[in-house]
């Protein structure tokens, strides 16, 4: 169900987080599903286990899931992730929103371009 991109400059933590928390905000892996094990998925992925450790670890403190001693990490409410992602990306929008100002891009130049892409990206 994870894929790693060996080829990518990002770190493979990185991506095992990034790939959790959108399984989970797509509905993909729900509440209390639990996550293979720190050395099953490690095997699964052939990295080292510490790696998987650090993506849970982060992910834990994302919120996405929490451990449950002696049983494993199991998802946390989608909620959580949901509104982490939506803040992250809301970040973003205000930094590309500064940067269209600092640029002299006019607010209804951007604005369609900003409904442009977003019609362009849009998921049935």
């Amino acid at each position: 169900m994870i894929v790693i991109d060996s080829q990518s400059r990002q770190p493979i933590y990185e991506q095992i987080v990034e790939h959790v928390e959108s399984l989970i905000a797509a509905g993909v892996m729900s509440q209390g599903e639990q996550l293979p094990s720190v050395r099953a998925l490690a095997v699964e992925l052939s990295i080292n286990p510490n790696t998987i450790q650090k993506a849970y670890t982060i992910l834990e403190e994302h919120g996405a899931i929490y451990p449950v001693k002696g049983k494993g990490n199991f998802v946390s409410e989608k909620d959580k992730v949901t509104d982490r992602m939506k803040g992250q990306c809301f970040g973003r929008l205000k930094e590309t929103v500064d940067q269209a100002k600092k640029l002299g891009i006019n607010e209804e130049e951007f604005s369609i371009k900003v409904r442009t892409y977003y019609r362009e990206g849009k998921h049935d």
